[in-house]
């Protein structure tokens, strides 16, 4: 991190400042201690009105906007950025989110590639794209290279130091990074192989799709020995988020045993398999499930399913152990997924992300489908996560009103 990244001004500071002392005072608040117990009671599988959690993700660049930001310095404009959503969060959208009195610094690190990389064309400004994937010929295989990552472990403690500097009278500064989103394996797949071309490998190259499918599967694994045995892991039995949707409160974890050094098996796994949605149920329970088990089973609590309906796929995913949070999305059968899943693991409801893009806001039909979908799982242990928003048409008060409808909702129950 060179000087000018660390170079703030006096007025950038003291802005910092400003926006981190609303969310302390944010943090302090008797509501906050009740959404922690809420979301561990949820966690525990206790009975409990379902949670409300809503994240525009690209839809907070039309919350809080480049031109709003006041800091000149990219560093300062991140942190900026990260301070004024939380306090959106805690002060206009008002969903079940707790805010906490931390800062968070995640590690100065690089990860490497697999040894190849696709090549994008389009995506900009977070839209649709399309890639060239590497993976040509299965020839090729031995190419392969599982990642490596190389931490700055002096600019990490010099961008700690900063943070702690500005913020740590203020909020407890921790370094904290999140080395995954998920260990699916088959984003990495399609982005080597292909979309299309891994649906043919299942028939036409059963053999070299295992062998990639192997290859992947080690790579994760290495890679979770590696971060497990440098230190670098830490807790997500709190506010971090897991899974699809849904945080990590939780009394379960870490192990008994836990003396300070993070394990996987102290934490919160997260599979899916969007990408294989178009496969049928036997060709997931050859070509994927088999591969992520050894991963997933590390782990003390496991997360599973995104975009992806698992309804059909239900029968081989509930073999992976200490599953307790599943993703019911919006293209899933609501009522079979609430009758398999019971009162005995979360059902992590995902409403339809486009009633919030259109070009009007239906106040009527986002209520009427919180309504039918919250009397469909009335007996499950159901939290509603509004996600995966590329865009709310420029109007943030969409996402604070379905808060309000969502809770509307379910005090109802």
């Amino acid at each position: 991190m060179n000087d000018q990244q660390t170079t703030l001004t006096t007025k950038e500071r003291q802005l910092l400042r400003t926006l981190a002392q609303q969310v302390a005072e944010l943090a302090a608040r008797p509501i906050e201690a009740e959404k922690r117990d809420l979301w561990r009671r949820h966690n525990a599988l206790q009975s409990t009105r379902p949670v409300i959690f809503c994240d525009p993700e690209n839809g907070w660049h039309e919350i809080i906007r480049p031109e709003q930001l006041a800091c000149e310095n990219e560093l300062a404009r991140e942190w900026e950025f990260r301070l004024r959503r939380e306090i959106f969060w805690g002060t206009q959208m008002c969903d079940d989110r707790v805010i906490v009195p931390f800062f968070d610094v995640a590690h100065v690190a690089t990860e490497s590639d697999w040894g190849m990389h696709e090549t994008r064309v389009g995506g900009q400004h977070g839209g649709a794209y399309t890639w060239d994937p590497p993976l040509k010929e299965y020839a090729d295989l031995l190419k392969l290279r599982f990642p490596t990552i190389a931490v700055d472990a002096a600019a990490t403690q010099q961008r700690a130091a900063l943070a702690d500097e500005i913020l740590g009278d203020l909020l407890t500064v921790r370094v904290k990074t999140l080395w995954w989103w998920t260990l699916g394996m088959t984003w990495t797949l399609v982005n080597l192989r292909g979309m299309m071309q891994i649906m043919y490998d299942m028939v036409d190259a059963p053999d070299e799709l295992h062998q990639v499918m192997a290859f992947l599967r080690d790579g994760h694994l290495a890679k979770l020995d590696w971060l497990e045995q440098e230190g670098l892991l830490s807790l997500n039995n709190d506010g971090t988020y897991v899974g699809s949707g849904g945080f990590g409160w939780t009394d379960d974890l870490p192990q008994p045993d836990f003396i300070g050094r993070v394990r996987t098996c102290d934490l919160w796994g997260f599979g899916e398999s969007q990408e294989t949605v178009g496969v049928s149920p036997k060709m997931f329970a050859e070509f994927v499930l088999p591969y992520q088990l050894p991963i997933l089973s590390r782990f003390g609590l496991n997360c599973y399913g995104c975009c992806e309906p698992l309804d059909q796929r239900w029968e081989y995913v509930k073999q992976i152990p200490r599953l307790r949070r599943v993703s019911v999305s919006p293209w899933s059968n609501r009522a079979l997924m609430a009758e398999r899943l019971g009162a005995n693991y979360i059902l992590s409801m995902k409403p339809n992300p486009a009633d919030l893009a259109r070009d009007s806001f239906d106040e009527e039909k986002v209520r009427g489908i919180l309504r039918a979908d919250l009397r469909a799982t009335r007996d499950c242990r159901v939290e509603v996560i509004m996600k995966d928003n590329h865009t709310i048409c420029n109007d943030p008060h969409r996402v604070v009103r379905w808060v309000q409808m969502a809770r509307e909702e379910a005090e109802k129950l």
